[in-house]
């Protein structure tokens, strides 16, 4: 800075400054010839109000404490505390308490459940965890993540106490539930709530019936299976899986035909409804769209030091 006009760094000056969280000690950078001014912090400003604020923003967009730390010492010449950091980050787990606890609609045309991998340290090793979320949408089309909880493992145990939580925060019903293969979970939701229907993802169990085929056969696969999955009524579905059981594909791949059938009870639900409605619920892609979204936020992460840090970030 001012190299060859007399006008170089000359240290840092301590400048104690207001925020939401009480008062920082920052080291302000400065020149000799006294130009320099933070575009953060400008000079004579005491109070930052929007100061926390930035830090949960980024934060929020994946960067580490030591990240956050570093960024502000590099754009803005603040140097900042991990401690600090730490501290407002913290308080993001107040809002997510309250948020998980918050009072929820009465009723749910349909819950979509998915689970997210992550990796948390416990016990001094690093776990892979579940993050469970669930997507309720409203008669209007509105969407709303219901809650979120971090598990070890799945089950029926798990489950209940999930519908409960929901039921306890005041949701006396849900319509339709969507899920793929979640353990625990069709005997949970039967205890809770009995009258939901619970669909299967459609799409899961094509691409776990693709599976079974070598690359240059899944594209003629995939068209086998489909007339099964688009017809017009259960009973149609039916027929055409008999037909694909009966017929060439059937005899080449009998694991596809068993794994469609155990299946069955929780594949026809959704030829009950209209066109527009089988849309929305015949595959989980409405949930795991945010999964895809928290994927981006958490890519960076070799794996979260626990659960409460994992919450925060999520």
């Amino acid at each position: 800075m001012g190299q060859g006009n007399g006008n170089h760094r000359n240290g840092r000056s301590g400048k104690t400054v207001l925020t939401d969280d009480g008062p920082v000690r920052l080291e302000i950078s400065r020149d000799r010839a006294g130009t320099f001014e933070s575009p953060l912090i400008p000079k004579h400003e005491r109070r930052f109000a929007g100061f926390d604020d930035r830090i949960v923003s980024m934060y929020a967009r994946g960067m580490t404490v030591r990240e956050i730390q570093g960024h502000l010492a590099e754009m803005y010449a603040v140097e900042v505390s991990p401690e600090f950091i730490s501290k407002v980050t913290d308080a993001v787990l107040s809002e997510v308490t309250g948020w998980q606890g918050r009072p929820l609609e009465p009723l749910y045309p349909v819950v979509f459940l998915d689970a997210l991998r992550v990796k948390i340290r416990e016990d001094g090793e690093v776990r892979n965890k579940a993050v469970y979320l669930a997507l309720g949408v409203l008669a209007d089309g509105a969407r709303d993540i219901l809650g979120l909880w971090i598990e070890n493992t799945e089950g029926a145990k798990f489950w209940m106490r999930v519908f409960n939580d929901l039921k306890t925060r005041g949701v006396n019903g849900i319509l339709i539930g969507v899920a793929d293969g979640l353990k625990g979970l069709p005997e949970a939701l039967e205890a809770v709530f009995p009258a939901t229907t619970l669909q299967t993802c459609n799409v899961h169990l094509i691409r776990n019936s693709l599976d079974y085929a070598s690359w240059k056969d899944r594209k003629a696969l995939a068209a086998a299976l489909k007339p099964g999955y688009t017809a017009v009524s259960a009973e149609a579905a039916e027929t055409a899986l008999d037909a694909f059981d009966s017929g060439t594909w059937g005899g080449r791949f009998p694991t596809v035909v068993a794994s469609w059938r155990r299946a069955w009870p929780r594949v026809v639900p959704f030829f009950a409804f209209p066109p527009d409605v089988r849309r929305i619920i015949y595959t989980t892609n409405a949930i795991e769209s945010v999964h895809a979204r928290l994927r981006k936020i958490i890519k960076t992460r070799s794996h979260f030091p626990s659960d409460e840090a994992a919450s925060k970030l999520i």
